[in-house]
């Protein structure tokens, strides 16, 4: 990382996912975008990074300022998340990026049955340019299973804009057959937001295969002070994402479980950033 730089921990909806609710897992009370702001406030944090498991394009704009008006009683700043990236749905977000008064908009490319080619992904953001320059917001792409890092690198690059760079995750490039020695250091030093999520691989108990876990910050493989030795200047904020596993089948227990990595995860990341 950088000298002088300075990362902020902060919180994602995809780190109550469970709580939030998934196809064929909805909690009885799923967990609101209000009760994900209650959540940060709790841990202390000054960032809630909303992501497409509660899409904010689904709110009227009266909903979306009063969103914005009760994170701004807790002290905490809204990062707007989206997936499925078209010209349209950029723009589309980068106008609630603007009310939520934020400087970073994250984005994974790919929706359900959608996967546009680099150049696509390249003709779709360029007439976006000029307007996330004026609103001085970073797009954020996702390393997210297909995309090789090589090809996000090549994207960014001929972009040729400081308003796009990469959100580093820390696990999904594992979909595309690439570890973490390979993420960290073809895409941190173009990261404008950094995605800590903690995992384990394991063989599995007869031999034929591994498997990728989630785990609480710390009790896994991430080595996240390495990765965050790759991180460029223009990555202000670490942003907490879980893969709990669902125990047994019950849904109550995993969201108990969730809400208790959380915690231990947020301390972990707070003492790590030496907060």
């Amino acid at each position: 990382m950088s000298q002088g730089i300075v990362i902020e921990p902060g919180l994602s909806s995809h780190a109550y996912a469970w709580a939030i609710g998934l196809p064929h897992y909805l909690p009885t009370d799923p967990m609101s975008a209000y009760g994900l702001l209650d959540k940060a406030a709790g841990l202390g944090l000054r960032y809630v990074q909303i992501a497409d498991n509660l899409p904010l394009e689904r709110c009227y704009d009266w909903e979306l300022r009063a969103l914005k008006t009760y994170a701004d009683r807790l002290g905490i700043e809204i990062q707007v998340g989206a997936n499925t990236l078209t010209t349209k749905r950029l723009t589309q977000y980068l106008e609630i990026a603007r009310l939520m008064e934020t400087d970073l908009l994250r984005f994974v490319i790919d929706g359900n049955g959608y996967t546009p080619s680099n150049d696509e992904v390249k003709s779709m953001i360029r007439p976006v340019l000029p307007d996330l320059e004026s609103a001085k917001v970073s797009l954020a792409l996702e390393n997210h299973d297909r995309f090789l890092c090589s090809d996000l690198v090549e994207i960014v690059e001929s972009l040729g804009s400081e308003n796009v760079g990469i959100c580093l995750d820390t696990v999904n490039s594992m979909g595309a057959s690439e570890g973490i020695e390979t993420v960290m250091k073809k895409l941190g030093p173009l990261a404008v937001n950094f995605h800590v999520k903690e995992f384990a691989v394991e063989r599995m108990d007869h031999k034929m295969g591994f498997q990728i876990f989630g785990r609480p910050l710390g009790q896994g493989q991430l080595p996240v002070a390495e990765v965050m030795n790759y991180l460029g200047p223009r990555c202000k904020t670490a942003i907490l994402e879980q893969w709990a596993p669902l125990i047994e089948g019950d849904l109550e227990r995993t969201i108990r479980q969730e809400r208790e990595w959380a915690t231990q995860s947020i301390e972990k990341l707070k003492d790590i950033l030496s907060l």
